[in-house]
């Protein structure tokens, strides 16, 4: 009956030293808003500048099969990757590509505060791929599935919003659409943010972070 009891006993201090990693593991620091806030504000930069080469390519793909331009998407996409896969904590994707985006909206496009609003639902959706396998998963299948679920929350929010949303247009482009999306979103917001992480870990400036620490032991 005593060995039962310590048996249990120990199991639960387990199970609650478990539960105490698991909170502070995934408890913000301020060194994580910090760098969430310089994260966002570095990729919303990339999204203005990408605005004119996408928006080209966007077009130019969708002139050769309407739903096409879904294929120059992707950029747009890695703020979530990116912020997940460097701060691993509940919220990180959607804050980076949320800041990401208010900034590109700040510094001026032709989008307007719809870019506020897809930054908010491709956030969420980068963000539910990192959830799903509970902040301990970031690698590259990972990372592009998060970029998948991006471009999901983007095909979704555009389906509905605006004067023209594209549940008025054919079920043909709304899938070639969706399949280009989630290309893009796989390979330029997944593989390149997750290059581009693994490439910043490598300098040493990510060190006070999980992603540095694994590059060091990877070395």
């Amino acid at each position: 009956m005593h060995a039962s009891s310590s048996a249990a006993t120990g199991s639960a201090r387990t199970e609650s030293a478990s539960a105490s990693a698991t909170s502070h593991r995934l408890r913000w620091r301020v060194v994580d808003i910090v760098v969430a806030a310089v994260l966002g504000v570095a990729i919303g930069l990339v999204f203005w500048a990408w605005n004119t080469v996408g928006g080209t390519w966007f077009v130019a793909m969708d002139g050769l099969t309407p739903g096409l331009g879904g294929i120059a998407v992707g950029i747009w996409l890695i703020g979530g990757v990116i912020g997940g896969l460097v701060i691993r904590k509940p919220g990180a994707a959607l804050l980076v590509e949320v800041i990401a985006a208010l900034v590109s909206m700040l510094i001026g496009n032709v989008w307007g505060v719809s870019t506020l609003f897809s930054g908010i639902v491709q956030g969420l959706g980068a963000e539910v791929i990192f959830a799903l396998f509970l902040y301990r998963r970031f690698t590259l299948p990972v990372a592009m599935l998060a970029g998948v679920g991006a471009a999901v929350g983007a095909w979704v929010f555009e389906l509905f919003y605006g004067s023209s949303p594209n549940i008025l247009k054919t079920l043909e482009f709304n899938v070639i659409y969706l399949v280009s999306l989630a290309v893009s979103g796989a390979l330029l917001a997944g593989l390149v943010g997750w290059l581009a992480v693994s490439a910043l870990a490598a300098t040493g400036a990510l060190n006070r972070f999980a992603a540095g620490r694994e590059a060091r032991r990877e070395v």
